[in-house]
């Protein structure tokens, strides 16, 4: 048997590219990235840790703005955890021979292969592999929970929910006349009428479900999102020689919206961990409810106080702001620390500051918070370790972005936003 070559270093590096960018954009530069190797007519990428947009889609239109979370989920059930897997399956309302690969992280990627295509393609473990780094940078930046992301994903729920809602009503509105009329007793045909009827209503059975299958996926219960946050914390937290409390909400309430969820988790992680790094802690406790139409979380310790409240609230001011959170500090030396953050469960009307902000990429987003600062290009670049050039090629889409005309109107948005350099 011939040795298997490793791919070439090239290929590495378009993979980083792939990684480096926006992620409601991934699968368009996977598909970029695949398509010499595997010409395909559409890619989706599906994954339930990002609620706002769970597909990312690249392709034709008539492919992938018709395939469903139904159809998804019947393609990832068919196909074990760890696979990669060739078959025929129903796909934007048709069947179709597809490429599907199910990462351990429960993440599925589709591939629709081009039918002049002849050959296989990438090998099963390379391609296998390829995925599994994407499906891990999407896991990390739903975990880290940036702004730009949380105001992104936050967007899309609410744009979601809304075209959901509208399409239902107007849906429900046609169903129940068609129903109404069938069953009047002025017309003629039992036979039909009552066939008609059943499918009728049948399809205003199946109407409704897509809400509930909708809800189910973007949101979480409130006592499953902290187990989620306890998980998550017991690891990081588990050198500390102090007493750590989790204490998880009274009732599950009301569900949380996901990016709700995952942006809440991000802030507790920080402001833990800097709670963890002061010396000679006694206790912490952590507790997470909801009240009302808020999320509040509560960290308290037992220790020095001497937590720097400004620096932990510069650190979390940009997911503050793109939860329309709140958050408060107490530290009284010798007594102990007390971080206590709100944020509220239903998106306010957005502004147009923050669409225009939730358009920056993650490297945008440092460059902007120099430009608060009123720092110049040679500035920023040291402190970013990259060219003048690049820092200038990045200001120049910022301006774009946010359409303001100059670097101190710029500063001046991301300051008010709290996108501020540390």
């Amino acid at each position: 048997m011939e040795p298997r070559l490793a791919p070439p270093i090239g290929q590495w590096q378009q993979l980083c590219a792939v990684l480096d960018g926006p992620l409601p954009e991934i699968a368009v530069r996977f598909s970029r990235f695949l398509a010499p190797t595997d010409a395909h007519e559409a890619l989706i990428i599906f994954t339930r840790e990002c609620t706002g947009r769970p597909r990312k889609v690249a392709g034709t239109p008539d492919i992938v703005e018709r395939a469903t979370i139904d159809e998804l989920d019947q393609i990832k059930n068919t196909v074990g955890v760890g696979e990669v897997s060739e078959l025929d399956a129903v796909l934007g309302g048709a069947s179709r021979p597809i490429r599907a690969v199910r990462d351990a992280s429960d993440t599925l990627l589709v591939l629709v292969p081009k039918r002049s295509r002849s050959g296989t393609g990438t090998s099963k473990e390379l391609l296998a592999a390829w995925f599994a780094i994407v499906a891990v940078s999407i896991r990390q930046q739903v975990a880290q929970a940036s702004p730009d992301y949380l105001a992104e994903s936050r967007a899309a729920s609410s744009e979601r929910a809304r075209t959901i809602a509208q399409l239902t009503e107007a849906h429900e509105d046609t169903l129940a006349s068609v129903l109404g009329t069938l069953r009047s007793r002025d017309l003629d045909d039992r036979t039909a009428r009552s066939t008609a009827a059943e499918t009728a209503s049948s399809a205003l059975i199946t109407l409704r479900a897509v809400g509930d299958t909708d809800r189910k996926l973007a949101t979480e219960a409130v006592t499953t999102a902290f187990r989620r946050l306890q998980a998550e914390l017991e690891p990081a937290l588990r050198h500390l020689a102090a007493d750590v409390d989790y204490v998880g909400p009274s009732v599950d309430g009301s569900p949380l919206p996901g990016e709700i969820a995952h942006g809440a988790r991000a802030i507790v992680r920080a402001a833990a961990v800097a709670v963890a790094a002061q010396p000679g802690l006694a206790r912490v406790r952590i507790e997470w409810d909801s009240s009302g139409d808020d999320l509040v979380v509560d960290i308290r310790d037992q220790g020095p106080g001497e937590l720097d409240g400004e620096l932990l609230a510069r650190q979390l001011a940009g997911r503050l702001q793109a939860l329309n959170g709140e958050l408060e500090v107490e530290s009284i030396p010798g007594w102990g620390t007390r971080v206590s953050a709100r944020i509220p469960l239903a998106a306010s009307a957005a502004r147009p500051d923050e669409d225009r902000l939730s358009a920056l990429n993650p490297r945008e987003v440092e460059v902007l918070g120099h430009l608060a600062l009123g720092r110049r290009n040679k500035a920023i670049a040291a402190a970013l370790g990259v060219s003048e050039s690049t820092v200038k090629f990045h200001v120049t889409a910022i301006l774009q972005k946010l359409k303001v005309s100059n670097r101190g109107e710029a500063g001046l948005l991301a300051a008010s936003a709290g996108i501020v350099a540390e």
